[in-house]
């Protein structure tokens, strides 16, 4: 990890339970996990960046998305039952966007990561988080897609041996990297970069008016879902618009690593063979409510709410409708096999015959592409939620393990299983995607709940989530936990049912 040049100094976290602020705010009191998680320190806000520095991680959160639901499953649908579930899409980005707000409350805040919060409410929640997110993702079904898109391309290829070679490199960029985020960010940028190219053409090329006047079914049929559409297929269209489960959680470590507000007092992640590895754990601040820190404070929260709009929310919504549509325009009625993700060959094929053999492997190229992407952001994101939760509540007095050293140690850890599950000979898509995203919305139910318990209680009184944004967090938090109730009671109380 790397330490910031551009803040001032900032007194170290207290020793005792005390909460240094209360004084200023009676009453008010700041979790410790019953004393087991020491207080954070004392500093000043830093003065708001403009967006243009600040740019980033809404991106990658929409990049990493535009793979899992932009690219696969609403594409999958759209092809299957056309536009009518589009609407799900709107619900599902719109809520995270939310979702995402508050995640980055309590780090613009505090400098302190969501996961480090909840472990503050209780110490073992940050555990039960990063082992979820294992859960999840343990199934490498980015790697297989990309892979499986990737032998349309070339006309063939074995399947598993170009996933294990895709996940071997996964394991290098992202163990070798100076500055992980930087990397990170620098893929995905060029990956939405090739995505928007790919739908400019598209839409030019094959998508016709009535294709784009399908889209009113996202009005027309809002709140409908298509009966050959399976209970655990709605969850992981609604769990996959956009990020979902553990990706919404990692935005506390991405704004943390571009210096959004108290994260720019916090050492970043580094790799620990290139960069200038750190032992210290990642506790934060806080900020007293002063004017001057409320002033910066609404700077920041302008800013990040900016981001997220333009670059998560704007861009995930765009990418799944456009990709819907395309996949509308060229593979419904068509007849594909079910329940995999050959409809993307039968795309390929259509875009090609329609304009040109090089368009449609161009298709293919920029699926294994995004996918492998994909697969790049969603084993960097769990490795840096268990290394945070790990560091900070059970490893803190280390010098051997760095927050570094444990990241780097999941990573080939989730790489490794990945490759088992591989060999083992489980490797259907569009299964394991499901797998996650089934894992993912009972996680962001749980943790909606959490967030508002935190914001509630933890932060400056000025700064709390009220008013409409409560409200919101509530209907997610009845959304994801009413879909999990029924899935779970479904398929796992009632598998024959």
């Amino acid at each position: 990890m790397s330490a910031r040049d551009d803040v001032g100094p900032a007194d170290p976290p207290a020793e005792s339970a005390a909460d240094p602020l209360a004084a200023q705010e009676p009453g008010r009191t700041f979790p410790t996990a019953g004393g087991r998680l020491p207080m954070p320190g004392t500093a000043d806000l830093p003065e708001p960046r403009p967006l243009r520095k600040v740019l980033g991680p809404g991106v990658i959160g929409a990049g990493i998305g535009l793979a899992s639901g932009e690219f696969v499953l609403y594409p999958y649908i759209a092809s299957e039952v056309g536009l009518s579930f589009l609407w799900a899409a709107f619900v599902g980005v719109t809520l995270q966007l939310f979702i995402n707000m508050e995640i980055e409350r309590y780090t613009l805040a505090t400098g302190e990561t969501a996961l480090t919060g909840f472990s503050r409410l209780w110490r073992h929640w940050g555990l039960v988080f990063g082992l979820l997110t294992i859960l999840a993702n343990l199934w490498p079904g980015w790697a297989t897609s990309s892979a499986t898109v990737l032998t349309y391309a070339v006309g063939g290829g074995d399947v598993t041996l170009i996933a294990l070679l895709m996940l071997g490199s996964i394991g290098l960029v992202l163990t070798l990297s100076p500055v992980v985020y930087t990397a990170v960010e620098r893929i995905e940028f060029v990956k939405v970069g090739a995505v928007l190219a790919f739908i400019v053409i598209a839409f030019v090329a094959v998508v016709g008016a009535d294709d784009v006047a399908e889209t009113r079914r996202v009005v027309t049929d809002f709140g409908s879902v298509p009966s050959q559409l399976g209970l655990a297929l709605v969850l992981g269209a609604l769990a996959f618009a956009g990020g979902g489960g553990g990706q919404n959680l990692v935005q506390s470590n991405w704004i943390r690593d571009k210096g959004f507000g108290m994260g720019a007092r916090i050492p970043r992640l580094v790799s620990p063979v290139t960069g200038e590895d750190q032992a210290e754990p990642s506790t934060g601040f806080l900020f007293p409510p002063t004017p001057d820190n409320l002033r910066r404070w609404k700077g920041w929260w302008r800013v990040a709410n900016t981001e997220q709009m333009v670059s998560f929310w704007f861009l995930t919504w765009l990418t799944i409708s456009a990709t819907s549509v395309i996949a509308y325009a060229t593979v419904f009625g068509a007849d594909t096999p079910g329940n995999d993700i050959s409809f993307l060959q039968t795309e390929g094929q259509v875009l090609a015959d329609t304009v040109g053999s090089w368009f449609g492997t161009f298709f293919w190229w920029i699926g294994a592409v995004s996918l492998y992407a994909a697969a790049l952001g969603i084993c960097d994101y769990t490795a840096r939620l268990v290394a945070d939760t790990v560091k900070v509540t059970y490893l803190a007095g280390s010098e051997r393990w760095s927050e570094s050293r444990i990241y780097s140690t999941v990573v080939w850890g989730l790489l490794v299983v990945g490759a088992v599950v591989l060999l083992s000979g489980f490797d259907q898509p569009l299964v394991l995607l499901v797998i996650s995203s089934v894992v993912g919305g009972f996680m962001m139910f749980v943790y909606s709940i959490l967030l508002i318990r935190l914001n509630r209680t933890a932060l400056p009184q000025a700064i709390r989530v009220r008013g409409y944004r409560l409200v919101v967090m509530v209907v997610a938090m009845l959304v994801f936990g009413g879909i999990s109730a029924v899935i779970i009671g479904n398929q796992v109380l009632n598998p024959g049912g």
